[in-house]
């Protein structure tokens, strides 16, 4: 295909919790990208999706509860809607800074559906919270109407909670490998993907949440990427982290990363998923490299001088 596919991971912070704070954000967030497209580099974006979808999974859920005829929307729908949205963002600030850079490139967003295994062990064991806080009543009430799952989170009330369960398929693929190899640069797997169960002719979406870091890393394995690059709000990862002998790591390898795991030396909300998801690509990926640092470091990190690199 070409140049050197690098498939990045924006993490959260990259993006607002609002749309507005969002549009701003991403004007800063796009320059180290199209730093790296500047470099060569053909690049593909999967991106985080949390507070976007909580956002608009909490008004349907306030409109349905405060009596105004608004449906309960399902949860796949509201991710497609995030991954809309946040692509929007995306894309219009990449144009506007490939035109002030004078690069011709195409940006593209494509709505893109992840299969999962209807038989993942995820969905015996719902974890992830998702919409608005309820009285016991209520969440027991809605439980019986619609069968969702809630538990009592922190002594503030009952929430939703959904199963996240590991990505096995993306289903736009195609798609994705022609506009790469046309050159254009690809927004995909937006927030993990929307989570689909693959039927006997189509494809039925389900309530869940797939980790943004593994939908990337399965995306580059596919894509048969260089590189898989997550950029998260720290620039190395850290051994003992927060403690007097806190470590940053340049490089780790496989072996390393598990032990550091069955050490426990990751949080499972934080860095957890991203050392995961990297072992997911190189033990994979012949060759392959991946990196995890900030998004302000990324073209430093790439030339070898900071990052935390995995093979």
């Amino acid at each position: 295909m070409g140049n050197k596919i690098l498939v990045i991971a924006l993490g959260g912070n990259a993006l607002g919790n609002n749309p507005e704070e969002q549009k701003s954000l991403v004007k800063a967030t796009v320059k180290p990208i199209v730093d790296l497209v500047e470099q060569g580099y053909s690049i593909v974006i999967g991106h985080g999706n949390g507070p976007q979808v909580g956002m608009i999974n909490l008004a349907f859920d306030y409109a349905n509860k405060s009596g105004a005829k608004t449906p309960l929307m399902p949860f796949p729908e509201c991710g497609a809607m995030s991954q809309g949205y946040i692509g929007y963002h995306l894309q219009q600030a990449l144009q506007e800074e490939l035109r002030l850079r004078e690069i011709k490139k195409e940006v593209a967003c494509i709505v893109t559906q992840v299969a999962v295994d209807k038989n993942d062990p995820a969905f015996q064991n719902p974890t992830k919270p998702v919409g608005m806080f309820y009285s016991k009543a209520e969440s027991e009430s809605i439980a019986l109407q619609k069968g969702f799952t809630f538990v009592e989170d922190a002594g503030r009330g009952y929430r939703r909670v959904v199963p996240s369960p590991l990505p096995i398929k993306i289903v736009e693929l195609n798609v994705i490998k022609q506009l790469v190899s046309h050159g254009d640069i690809v927004i995909t797997v937006g927030g993990g993907g929307i989570p689909v169960i693959e039927t006997n002719n189509s494809y039925e979406g389900v309530a869940a949440v797939i980790d943004k870091d593994r939908a990337s890393a399965r995306l580059a394995l596919d894509l048969e990427a260089e590189m898989l690059v997550i950029l998260t709000a720290v620039e190395q990862v850290y051994i003992n982290f927060n403690k007097a002998n806190q470590k940053a790591l340049t490089s780790m390898s496989i072996e390393e990363a598990k032990q550091y795991i069955l050490e426990g030396q990751f949080a499972p909300g934080s860095m957890l998923p991203k050392v995961k998801a990297c072992l997911d690509y190189v033990e994979n990926k012949k060759g392959g490299v991946a990196l995890i640092t900030s998004l302000e470091k990324a073209s430093s990190a790439l030339k070898g001088s900071t990052g935390t690199i995995i093979k």
